[in-house]
């Protein structure tokens, strides 16, 4: 992948990520590269400056990852507390019971747990309200970013 600073006639600057040279030149000949604030195809690379790192830089730049690592693993297990605290797991029943509180069969109360694709559009279809919960995001995951 290669990623290149890119400006239209419009004097827009912003980034796009290539699998390789050949394929912005490619891209650029069928107008297929756009410019996301005003649609321009007239497309050029900007002015780029190598982006070197020092031994001191790269161990910075890992120290910043670790730190951002960290504080996203948090945040997940803090999500995952909240679902953990806040909603009953109810498993791979999730679609009967939302139809369930949903049509007033049973007690309103906040559930989570497993549908697939078509039972969850199935639920949407039906006006019930639902949101994915991502698996990282699960009290079923324990798995930590590394």
């Amino acid at each position: 992948m290669i990623k290149y600073s890119l400006i239209c006639s419009e004097k827009h600057e912003f980034e796009a990520w290539f699998s390789n040279s050949s394929d912005y030149d490619v891209q650029k000949s069928k107008l297929l590269i756009g410019c996301p604030y005003c649609s321009s195809t007239k497309i050029e690379k900007a002015i780029m400056a190598p982006n070197i790192a020092s031994s001191r830089k790269k161990e910075e730049i890992t120290m910043k990852k670790n730190r951002n690592l960290s504080d996203l693993n948090s945040v997940i297990g803090k999500l995952r507390q909240h679902i953990k605290d806040k909603f009953e797991y109810v498993g791979d029943k999730f679609p009967e019971e939302a139809r369930a509180i949903h049509y007033g069969e049973k007690e309103e109360r906040k559930i989570y747990g497993e549908a697939s694709l078509d039972e969850a559009k199935n639920l949407h279809d039906e006006g019930i309200s639902l949101s994915p919960i991502p698996e990282l995001a699960s009290p079923k995951n324990k798995k930590k970013l590394n």
